[in-house]
């Protein structure tokens, strides 16, 4: 007898398992690959006791989905959130194992690494030694910048336009 009811006990479970796992299926999202979608389900699942609405309404699941959505942009898509809500998000997930996540760089890391175009280090290199001022190369390039604007200009405009929109450049 004890062998059938584990058993009974084993079946009460797996179709436990299988309600909560059709009941979270609904909130998959249509762009969602299988690994973003199998993740962001168990970090569904795990939470979803504590995120039962309650009878008189309150919102709870949508709080729970709202969450697991920041967590899976956060992960797969690189979007950043507000520190604490990250800091939460990541504490719900602790020990969520999700594999091949991709590498994001940031804009002050990418910034950090920049390397200047021939023209900047160029300019740089020649105002350096005769000036020592890097507002002078920046002074520099905007009237580089001007001149090759009223090329352009001359190039395609009317002789009208280029009456209006012929300018002195800085000096």
């Amino acid at each position: 007898m004890v062998g059938g009811e584990a058993a009974a006990a084993v079946e009460e479970l797996v179709s436990g398992v299988r309600r909560a796992t059709d009941f979270a299926e609904q909130f998959r999202s249509y762009s969602e690959s299988e690994k973003q979608w199998k993740a962001r389900m168990e970090f569904i699942l795990r939470h979803l006791p504590d995120y039962r609405d309650p009878p008189d309404g309150g919102g709870r699941l949508d709080q729970l989905l709202s969450l697991s959505m920041v967590w899976a942009n956060h992960l797969f898509l690189g979007c950043s959130y507000n520190k604490d809500l990250l800091d939460k998000v990541m504490e719900m997930a602790d020990g969520i194992e999700v594999e091949d996540l991709p590498q994001f760089t940031t804009r002050s890391e990418l910034m950090k690494k920049a390397v200047p175009s021939p023209l900047e280090a160029t300019l740089r290199a020649h105002w350096k030694e005769s000036h020592g001022d890097f507002a002078a190369v920046l002074l520099s390039r905007l009237r580089f910048s001007h001149y090759q604007r009223q090329e352009t200009l001359s190039n395609i405009a009317s002789p009208e336009t280029k009456r209006n929109l012929d300018v002195e450049p800085c000096t």
